[in-house]
């Protein structure tokens, strides 16, 4: 691991492999996620000459753990910040989960021009349903927009039990190891934050190539995000992986990488 020092003092920390002479592709997680959830995509990337770097932002893995002040537009910053350091330009972002959103974060205060494309791994850009937005987190609507996370994640009863996932489990279980299931009141607050959000302003105005990869068995929201997401995008494109849950590049990592590996040959 190598590490970057933000501007408040917060150590970021970083992987790398891959050639120097390849396109550079930097991978976010979600929501407490440590970088090495891609685990199973870093060895396909190099292979196919792709500089790889997995990002534990702010909260994340080795990287520093505040007790508070972790937003979504900090998460952004930080996003900045690690493309700054490492001079990184012509880049492939992508983002699972709440990674998928920093995306968005970094996008809104900072522009496209160090980004050639970006992948959004199983995240509607609106989690709240309205009328004009169904494909949000499973439950969650305008009745009980303050309540609904303010304890946690709440299960949703969709998506096949974990304990029926057979090797999609075990990948899990691995890419997974050592995180804190236990919700401070500093991360309580960022996930109330994420869920409050609406990307899809910044997604319409995004002039580079956008993909949207959805699992058919996502426990939090229906994969129609992301078709409905990628019909906002300016040049946008979908994809749902069948019998695959929210963690979809850990749970059908062929799957995820092959379809990754298309689009950025694309670009």
């Amino acid at each position: 691991m190598a590490a970057i020092t933000a501007d408040d003092g917060v150590r970021l920390e970083y992987t790398r492999a891959g050639v120097s002479s390849g396109r550079p592709v930097v991978l976010l997680s979600g929501f407490k996620a440590p970088a090495t959830s891609w685990r199973y995509q870093v060895g396909p990337l190099t292979s196919a000459g792709y500089e790889v770097f997995s990002v534990d932002l702010r909260g994340h893995g080795n990287a520093d753990h505040p007790k508070s002040g972790v937003t979504m537009e900090r998460r952004g910053q930080d996003v900045a910040q690690v493309l700054e350091a490492l001079e990184l330009t012509d880049v492939l972002l992508v983002g699972g989960s709440m990674g998928g959103n920093t995306i968005w974060s970094y996008l809104t205060q900072f522009g496209a021009d160090r980004i050639a494309g970006i992948v959004i791994v199983d995240q509607t850009p609106k989690m709240l349903n309205t009328t004009d937005w169904p494909h949000g987190y499973y439950g969650y609507n305008e009745s009980n927009v303050d309540a609904y996370f303010a304890e946690g994640i709440p299960p949703t009863g969709y998506g096949t039990p974990v304990w029926k996932r057979g090797g999609r489990t075990l990948r899990l279980l691995k890419a997974m190891k050592g995180v804190d299931h236990h919700l401070s009141r500093g991360e309580l607050a960022l996930l109330n934050d994420h869920a409050k959000a609406d990307w899809r302003p910044v997604i319409e105005g995004t002039d580079v190539p956008v993909l949207f990869v959805a699992g058919a068995e996502s426990e939090h929201w229906p994969a129609s995000h992301a078709a409905a997401t990628a019909g906002l995008a300016p040049i946008g494109s979908s994809t749902v992986i069948p019998n695959d849950g929210h963690a979809a590049n850990i749970e059908k990592p062929e799957a995820f990488n092959q379809i990754l590996l298309e689009f950025a040959g694309s670009l």
